[in-house]
Formats: structure tokens, sequence, C-alpha cells
């Protein structure tokens, strides 16, 4: 079990953080090139590679080649699972508090 602990503290350091969770619910709809992700986030070109990388080698995203473009999408649909029980916490939460 400690080596699950391990992995899963890994997991949530790499969801702590603001542009990745942004990436990650923008990839929920469908999947996106880096420029459109770009665009869409209003970010730097190398911030954005560098989260995709992150997500990517954490194996939360994956990549699939569209001729000359590289798509990004979900790697499956655990991460959603796992996103759509922390946002009902939260909205339970300050529902709660309020």
């Amino acid at each position: 079990m400690e080596k699950e602990i391990i992995e899963l503290e890994q997991i949530f350091k790499i969801l702590g953080n603001k542009q990745r969770l942004t990436i990650l619910e923008l990839l929920r709809e469908r999947s996106y090139t880096v420029s459109e992700i770009i665009t869409l986030l209003n970010m730097e070109q190398s911030a954005v590679s560098h989260q995709l990388k992150i997500l990517r080698e954490a194996e939360l995203v994956k990549t699939q080649r569209h001729g000359r473009e590289i798509v990004y999408c979900l790697s499956d649909s655990h991460i959603l699972i796992l996103l759509d029980n922390a946002l009902k916490h939260v909205t339970h939460v300050f529902n709660h508090n309020n």
C-alpha cells in the first residue's frame, strides 16, 4: 500500500496546479492542439508545453499525431472521475459553509 500512497501523492501534487487543472478541464471537452490550448487559455507556448509535458509524463494526457500536428487528449476517464468527485466535494463544502 505504501507504493500506492506515494503514487497518489504524486498525482495530487500534479493536480495541485491551476494551469494543469485548467488544461485538464479544457481537454474534458475534446482533444486540442498545443496552438489551440495556447489561444484558448491565453498562456505562453513554453508554459503550455511545460504543463503538458508534466501531464503526459504522469500519463494523465496522451498525444495523437494528425498530419503535422500533435493533438492532446485525456488518457482515460479515470481522471474525469477524480476531478468530478473533487469538484463535488468543493461544491458540497462551499454550499455547507454559506
